[in-house]
C-alpha cells in the first residue's frame, strides 16, 4: 500500500510541475496566466499546453484547484480524493514554483517545502 501511496504522490507532483511550466509558458505568450485550467487547451494554443484530463481538474487520484489571483498570480491546490490507507500528502504551489506539503488538510502558502 505504501508504494502505491508513494506512487500516487508522485505522479501528483508530476502533474503539478505540468501545470506550473503551462502556466508560466501561457504567462510569456500572453503576459497574464490562465483565469482557469481550461484555458490551457483552448483551441487557440495549438499544441494544447497540458493535456485535457488534466484541464478537467481531476486526474489519477487527485483534484487540482486552480485560482488566478489577479493577472500576475495564481495558487494551485493538489488534492488527493481518495481516503483510509491509500489517502495521500496535499500539495501546493504557486507561480514561485515552490511546491509545499501538508499531510492532513489542504497545503498552503506556509507549510513544509517538498523541494
Amino acid at each position: 500500500l505504501k508504494s502505491r501511496v508513494i506512487a500516487t504522490e508522485a505522479v501528483a507532483l508530476t502533474n503539478c510541475r505540468a501545470i506550473n511550466n503551462a502556466c508560466q509558458l501561457y504567462h510569456i505568450n500572453n503576459e497574464v496566466y490562465p483565469e482557469g485550467l481550461s484555458d490551457l487547451i483552448e483551441p487557440t494554443s495549438n499544441p494544447p499546453y497540458i493535456d485535457p484530463i488534466l484541464a478537467s481538474g481531476r486526474k489519477q487520484a487527485y483534484e487540482f484547484q486552480y485560482v488566478r489571483v489577479d493577472t500576475g498570480h495564481f495558487t494551485l491546490n493538489a488534492n488527493p480524493t481518495s481516503t483510509g490507507l491509500l489517502k495521500s500528502r496535499y500539495f501546493y504551489l504557486d507561480e514561485s514554483g515552490i511546491i509545499r506539503t501538508n499531510s492532513s488538510e489542504p497545503a498552503g502558502p506556509n507549510d513544509e517545502v517538498v523541494f
